[in-house]
């Protein structure tokens, strides 16, 4: 049963990416495409903010994206040398917060250590971060021009500084529509689609209804998490399933019992 999943292929080095071999151990053949383009900003003023971990009571990364620009703004900065020498350890002193096992897997590429993983989402890991002794000292969060407030919010209601900076923007995947149609006609309508973000459900769905038309009805839709799924019902469209967490895993289960033929 053919499976599409509207996301990036992992980053890191060789192997499957972790949905395709997780969804191909559940009898499923999935198929990734692209839906998102990125474009970093403010990344001077980042590495800035970086190098002076002392007015910062921690970090919070709430998408692999935000990571990526810490990072690139270090190198852009010639500071990825002090980085490994001294500053990374003056940041593990203090916390570093992330949503994800993606996130939490770069954030360890740059040598943090990372709490909070399994929140799963902003809201929870708000939660996380609201249980914790509160700091008169800021936490730095880099985010994406679309982020929701909820996160700040949250924090802001229980006295908890934050300094946001937005870091990057998300764009449409200049080949949505190729590559969709690419999809469609060697492969046809797939038995379930997974959007993995709003902004991917947006810049992918009216495509997706063009080359799927009366079918559309007899496709399973998925959402990584509660958010997507939201946007997804938004758009008057039955969400099939939720994973329970943005993970391989919960997402491959998930989408195998909405499968199921007495699935509703």
């Amino acid at each position: 049963m053919k499976v599409l999943l509207l996301k990036d292929a992992k980053e890191d080095d060789g192997g499957p990416d972790p949905y395709v071999r997780e969804l191909g151990l559940h009898g499923l053949e999935a198929t990734l495409l692209p839906v998102l383009s990125f474009e970093f900003l403010s990344l001077p003023s980042f590495s800035q903010k970086l190098l002076r971990p002392e007015r910062y009571e921690g970090l919070v990364f709430t998408s692999p994206r935000a990571v990526q620009a810490a990072q690139l703004s270090l190198e852009k900065a010639g500071s990825a040398g002090v980085w490994e020498e001294s500053l990374k350890e003056k940041w593990n002193a203090k916390s570093v917060y992330v949503v994800g096992s993606a996130t939490a897997a770069l954030v360890s590429k740059l040598g943090l250590d990372a709490e909070g993983e399994s929140s799963g989402n902003a809201e929870k890991l708000a939660e996380y971060i609201c249980s914790r002794e509160p700091s008169a000292l800021p936490l730095l969060f880099p985010c994406g021009a679309l982020k929701r407030e909820i996160l700040p919010k949250m924090l802001k209601d229980k006295g908890i500084p934050m300094e946001s900076l937005t870091v990057y923007q998300t764009i449409p995947h200049p080949g949505i529509r190729v590559n969709l149609n690419s999809y469609y006609s060697k492969q046809g309508v797939p038995a379930s689609i997974t959007f993995f973000s709003p902004s991917g459900l947006r810049y992918s769905l009216k495509h997706i209804q063009d080359l799927s038309g009366d079918s559309i009805s007899q496709i399973k839709f998925a959402a990584i998490g509660p958010t997507t799924a939201q946007a997804l019902a938004n758009q008057g469209l039955p969400v099939s399933c939720t994973a329970e967490s943005p993970t391989p895993a919960a997402l491959a289960a998930a989408i195998r019992t909405a499968l199921q033929p007495s699935s509703c």
